[in-house]
């Protein structure tokens, strides 16, 4: 576990294999988690199991969808959820992408073996003004989401 410790310094090692399972999480699985998730299904290797969840309960964001849908992603009828809604909640690696979500991977996993990356994503939803102003947010969360699994996974 790391609260921006050595886990954090990883980001250029494009040798290092991805783990298995990875979840991002951020409070309402909503905007960030979601659009990270999507992201790394495609840029990672088919094999690794990718999920995303929140802390609390979220509604889809419209404005997820278009931006996704500009990269040629989708997110389907999938629905945000909780934490406490997975099957199964234990990951090789969790990333926390908002301060809530951190605080409860790190209380999650306080006894379990398993790295907690926190990568602060800015929240898009403050954006104010025209709607393509507050599409260009959501764009950059995505922009700053896609190079960070690029970088943290070689992808």
């Amino acid at each position: 576990m790391s609260e921006g410790g050595a886990a954090n310094n990883r980001g250029g090692d494009k040798t290092a294999k991805p783990p298995g399972s990875i979840l991002f999480l951020c409070g309402m699985n909503a905007i960030r988690s979601p659009m990270a998730e999507a992201l790394a299904r495609r840029m990672l290797p088919p094999g690794a199991f990718i999920a995303s969840a929140g802390v609390r309960a979220g509604e889809r964001d419209p404005f997820v969808d278009a931006v996704l849908a500009e990269e040629g992603l989708s997110l389907g009828t999938r629905q945000p959820r909780r934490l406490d809604e997975l099957d199964d909640a234990y990951f090789d690696l969790i990333v926390t992408l908002a301060p809530e979500a951190h605080h409860a991977a790190l209380e999650l996993t306080r006894t379990a073996a398993v790295e907690v990356e926190y990568w602060p994503m800015p929240d898009p939803t403050t954006a104010t003004g025209t709607r393509e102003h507050i599409l260009g947010a959501y764009r950059d969360v995505l922009t700053r989401l896609k190079a960070r699994i690029a970088s943290r996974f070689g992808a």
